[in-house]
């Protein structure tokens, strides 16, 4: 089976690693801690304006780049996936936007960098904008997508299935080709259900 893979918030916790270097920065820069969970967007999520997005990822981008911890059970549940003879394609929409100068250029290096630290097996790397995962997908015949941003989740879910790793910002996305994982192994069952058929 190929299988798809976003990097941000499902190999990543994103949610939890972008609300700690959120309210770290709300704290040192005296912006009063605001926060909704449920939202996706920074703006959204910590009611700031488009200066104080812009200096976040200035400041955070790289750090988080080069220092987010991997999900539980996430390295073993690839390797056997691979062992179990499955195509692993890691798909994300990871690029350079808010990055501080000196790093530009360097978004897929990082990555790579990330991805060989946590001894992440995987058959190809692709790096692309939201809007292309789709099409991408289709491309790699990609048979099922795990993902966490919502747009990309019902985007994906209407031509291939969708496993979706549940977090507060994406709760409410439901549909026929959706499947709420909860955990890598509930991942590593919802795929071997999936081949069986189930």
């Amino acid at each position: 089976m190929n299988i798809g893979i976003d990097i941000d918030g499902v190999l990543t916790d994103m949610e939890r690693e972008i609300t700690d270097y959120a309210t770290k920065m709300c704290v040192e820069e005296q912006i009063p801690i605001k926060v909704d969970s449920t939202q996706y967007y920074e703006s959204d999520s910590f009611g700031w304006n488009q200066e104080q997005v812009d200096k976040f990822w200035n400041k955070y981008l790289v750090p988080y780049v080069k220092e987010a911890n991997l999900r539980k059970y996430a390295k073993e549940i690839l390797q056997k996936l691979r062992k179990e003879e499955n195509k692993i394609y890691i798909i994300t929409a990871r690029d350079e936007s808010g990055m501080p100068e000196e790093y530009y250029g360097k978004m897929q290096q990082l990555t790579k960098e990330w991805l060989n630290k946590h001894e992440i097996e995987y058959d190809k790397l692709i790096f692309a904008k939201d809007e292309e995962k789709l099409q991408i997908c289709i491309e790699n015949n990609v048979e099922i997508m795990i993902e966490d941003s919502p747009n990309n989740i019902k985007d994906i879910s209407t031509k291939i299935k969708v496993i979706k790793f549940d977090c507060q910002y994406n709760k409410n996305v439901q549909g026929e080709n959706i499947i709420t994982a909860y955990s890598w192994y509930h991942i590593y069952d919802i795929i071997n259900k999936t081949k069986k058929g189930e």
